[in-house]
């Protein structure tokens, strides 16, 4: 390998290196917060916030990694344009033409990264995160349940207090129930009480030596007091419908090639576009950093980012119209595919170039 091509890739893959920590520092507040709430709302514990974070991370790669190689090559790029390296490396002969060699070794290993991440490393995170919230909601603290605050049961149908709990999250102390179903609610409460779990999905508490009051919601005289040694309350589950494009978006890729619902063609082509996507930024990353030494240092920066948001916007929304059946699957997402890599290779292919001047036709 020629010193030139391996200064040019060491170049590409600093910018992009430090592109990607950027973008990531940026998403870790909106990653944080989404994972937060979840916390909050009960359906994530607060003992996984970090491998639930880490995972969403591993879901945003095929996104962020496009993002970066474009911003990152339009850097180094313009780094060379604004210090006349450029200029001086096609006086010797190395054109644009010429650096497909370093930009190759750079962008294609990042390419294949992101095609495994999106067909493999992504949807393997999305199973792995749904299956730990899964077998987690089978005891009490994974239910969302801590000492010493108020947590919303499952479906909004109620909220729970416990005192004090055991280190395996099945014997509490000072248990308050409150539920409410129709127009009527239910207070229950508890000196101790007991996880158990049948069915593996249907949970109990077992509460003993305790009061639970009836009432009606809108007022009035209705109540019931009782006194008892021992009640079973069942909590509830989630009952927020999934919709059929989570349940596919759990499959493997390979599971999505033979199955002829319209959402598992559209989970297919929503992985497969990220590397194409990826390859068109990195060639049109090289025309568009092309600069003058006087032109705005990021002015080039705000355009390659608004094409990054366009492809991104009309990538989610085929999605969108291959789940809802608007769009044929045989079309699948190559509308937007196809004409970007061929928009991006007819631009690099012609940057650099030099139009021929036009005859002028010689006076008789």
């Amino acid at each position: 390998m020629l010193k030139l091509d391996r200064y040019l890739i060491r170049e590409f893959a600093q910018n992009t290196f430090a592109v990607l920590v950027v973008v990531l520092i940026v998403l870790l507040g909106g990653a944080f917060a989404d994972v937060l709430q979840d916390v909050a709302r009960g359906k994530v514990p607060a003992g996984m916030l970090l491998a639930q974070l880490g995972l969403v991370f591993l879901k945003w790669l095929p996104l962020i990694l496009p993002l970066a190689v474009m911003l990152g090559l339009m850097l180094a790029m313009g780094r060379l344009y604004r210090d006349a390296e450029m200029p001086v490396l096609v006086s010797v002969g190395v054109g644009p033409k010429r650096l497909l060699r370093p930009l190759a070794w750079m962008a294609l290993p990042v390419v294949i990264g992101v095609g495994l991440c999106s067909m493999w490393l992504a949807p393997w995170a999305d199973r792995v995160s749904q299956r730990m919230i899964e077998e987690a909601s089978r005891n009490l603290l994974i239910a969302g349940m801590e000492p010493g605050r108020f947590t919303e049961l499952p479906g909004g149908g109620g909220v729970i207090y416990v005192g004090a709990m055991s280190g395996d999250s099945r014997e509490m102390q000072r248990v308050f129930v409150y539920r409410q179903k129709d127009d009527r609610f239910d207070v229950t409460t508890s000196q101790t009480g007991t996880l158990s779990v049948q069915n593996e999905h249907d949970r109990y508490l077992r509460l003993t030596h305790g009061f639970e009051v009836e009432g009606p919601l809108g007022g009035g005289r209705d109540y019931r007091l009782m006194r008892y040694a021992a009640n079973e309350v069942r909590l509830p589950e989630d009952t927020a419908p999934r919709r059929k494009s989570d349940r596919v978006a759990l499959l493997p890729t390979r599971a999505l090639l033979g199955d002829p619902r319209p959402q598992a063609k559209a989970q297919f082509h929503s992985r497969l576009a990220p590397p194409l996507l990826t390859l068109a930024f990195a060639l049109l990353a090289v025309p568009l950093s092309r600069s003058s030494p006087r032109q705005a240092r990021y002015g080039n920066l705000a355009v390659g980012f608004l094409i990054y948001l366009f492809a991104m916007f009309l990538m989610l929304l085929g999605t969108q119209w291959l789940e809802d059946g608007v769009m044929p699957a045989m079309l699948g997402l190559w509308w937007l595919l196809g004409p970007l890599l061929l928009a991006a290779v007819w631009m690099y292919a012609r940057d650099g170039a030099i139009k021929r001047p036009r005859a002028r036709a010689t006076p008789a």
